[in-house]
């Protein structure tokens, strides 16, 4: 449920906070006032896209806060994506600056526009203005159907099966009208593999065998030079080590005599040492190394089959292992495009996937489809179209992403008369209706606990208004409902009224939009207001205070 909305310089609107009951409410006011702009606000913070221009003139951002009491399924969203909710309150902002950069958050959380959308499906049901016109289309019948029969999730699949159904298909023909140039490159691929194998490169290969190829043709280099060392060190006519012990005998007597000198025989006996360690590992090393012309050989020739592969293939030596496992991944999905016994087999198992689903669909639209037919027929009597009727009818089809059926609604508007499709019969005012009383009967099967009516009642008036109020009073039962109406009937059925004005302000050069609660008595006047106009009579006033009272609703602060 809707608790608390707020907006910040917003197209007309400076600065607005409201509270929301449960049950059925209303927001009313002249044309022009800015009544559609709470619903565009809350969409804004529901995640629907938006730009500079929603920026109230002379304003740097906006900046909306809509506050919601979660149901089970926001919970479940918010457990999911990881978002804490404390007391089962969800806050969803929205900011937008002057660039056009928008920012959403979840209960402060940093979430993207599509997020937000995701849980707003589980939080807000709004049926704009214009949604009669949309009723004409058929995929937007066939949506509707769905989400009345809960078939979303499982349209959804059906749209995934279909398309991978139809990209098998497409493989298959491929295959089948260009083998010829499918095997001639799955066989230019397999020489390629092939040679790959045999080479067999490893990741860090090239670097190892260029530092043992440097090693090895320099071996007789190495060889002399740790054997001159060695020898200049211990093994000579008069190696260094036996003069540096001489030296470190020498300072140790003198040191004797003047202690100054015993860091400095201590350092010459540390040098000594080191030497000695020095001596150890070139006897080592000498003794591990040697000339070895096969082994120099066989890293040549290794060498330059590593070279010679990365001028065949064009690529660095380096890069051969990269490549094999390039080939290899190219090669496989060859082999797979181009063997049609299995792209048939995938084929035939993605194709019975879809159709089993597909016929689980059908079955559902068909037994959902008698229902909302009998309910809608029933409400039509209320609407003053007695004798008519509604039909919505579900007919086999050929396959596409939504299923195997052509969804279509059909009315017969008087009684005497045949169905024909709506798109073909239904007048202005007879459009609205039933998309009212489409809308009311498929919120009613609905598990999203507020819903927002923003003028769907255009085009209807008399009587047939206040059937109208009374259907959205008696759905305010089992949900949160908005509305915003320019009729006065409606108005007067809503347990909470608004009212939507155009005031000047002295500090903001433009007039802004002010949306204010209102009481029994500013009530009577606005539903005077909208029953006669801008001259107030005690007629219509009167007039204005029987509709309340008739509806329960006087002497009750609103």
């Amino acid at each position: 449920m809707l608790r608390t909305l707020s907006v910040h310089d917003f197209v007309i609107v400076d600065s607005l906070e409201l509270d929301f009951l449960s049950g059925f409410s209303v927001l009313t006011g002249e044309t022009g006032a800015g009544k559609s702009i709470l619903v565009d606000a809350l969409q804004l913070a529901l995640g629907e896209r938006g730009d500079a221009g929603v920026i109230r003139e002379g304003a740097s951002r906006a900046d909306i806060s809509a506050e919601f009491v979660a149901g089970r399924e926001a919970i479940k969203w918010l457990e999911d994506s990881e978002i804490g909710c404390e007391d089962g309150v969800v806050l969803l902002r929205r900011i937008i600056d002057r660039s056009g950069r928008s920012k959403g958050f979840v209960n402060g959380v940093s979430v993207t526009a599509a997020q937000m959308r995701e849980l707003a499906s589980s939080l807000v049901d709004i049926h704009g203005q214009h949604a009669h016109q949309s009723l004409l289309r058929q995929d937007e019948q066939r949506r509707l159907l769905d989400r009345h029969a809960g078939l979303e999730q499982d349209v959804d699949e059906l749209a995934l099966r279909y398309r991978a159904w139809q990209s098998l298909l497409e493989k298959i023909q491929a295959a089948e009208s260009d083998s010829a140039r499918l095997q001639a490159e799955r066989e230019r691929l397999e020489w390629r593999a092939n040679e790959f194998e045999k080479l067999s490169p490893k990741p860090g290969e090239w670097e190892q065998v260029n530092s043992e190829y440097d090693r090895l043709s320099h071996a007789a280099s190495l060889i002399e030079g740790a054997g001159e060392t060695l020898s200049e060190l211990s093994e000579s006519d008069s190696p260094v080590l036996s003069r540096l012990n001489v030296l470190k005998q020498k300072l140790s007597r003198l040191s004797e005599i003047d202690d100054r000198l015993a860091p400095v025989a201590e350092l010459l006996e540390s040098a000594r040492i080191q030497l000695q360690e020095v001596t150890y590992s070139l006897r080592d090393y000498l003794l591990h190394t040697d000339l070895d012309p096969g082994l120099l050989q066989t890293v040549e020739k290794r060498l330059e089959a590593l070279h010679s592969a990365g001028r065949q293939f064009r690529v660095q030596p380096e890069s051969l292992p990269d490549e094999w496992e390039k080939t290899k991944k190219q090669l496989q999905q060859y082999v797979d495009s181009s063997d049609l016994a299995e792209l048939k087999r995938q084929e035939n198992l993605v194709r019975e996937q879809y159709f089993a689903l597909a016929k689980r669909v059908s079955l559902r639209r068909r037994q959902v489809a008698g229902e909302l037919s009998e309910a809608v027929t029933a409400v039509m009597a209320d609407l003053h179209m007695s004798g008519g009727r509604f039909a919505v009818e579900v007919v086999s089809s050929t396959p596409h992403a939504h299923g195997t059926d052509q969804v279509e609604f059909f009315v017969a508007g008087h009684a005497g008369t045949s169905l024909r499709p709506l798109s073909k019969v239904a007048s202005g005012g007879e459009l609205a209706r039933l998309s009212l009383a489409i809308s009311v009967i498929a919120s009613r099967a609905t598990a999203i606990p507020t819903l927002v009516f923003d003028e769907v009642d255009t085009g209807i008036g008399g009587a047939v208004a206040e059937v109208v109020g009374k259907l959205l009073k008696r759905l305010g039962k089992e949900h949160q409902v908005l509305c915003v109406t320019h009729l006065p009937q409606v108005a007067s059925q809503a347990s909470q009224h608004f009212q939507v004005s155009k005031v000047a302000v002295d500090h903001i050069p433009h007039p802004v939009s002010r949306i204010v609660p209102l009481d029994e008595e500013r009530r009577v006047v606005e539903i005077a207001r909208m029953l006669g106009g801008v001259e107030m009579t005690d007629a219509t006033l009167n007039h204005a205070r029987e509709m309340l009272r008739d509806n329960g609703l006087a002497n009750r602060n609103v």
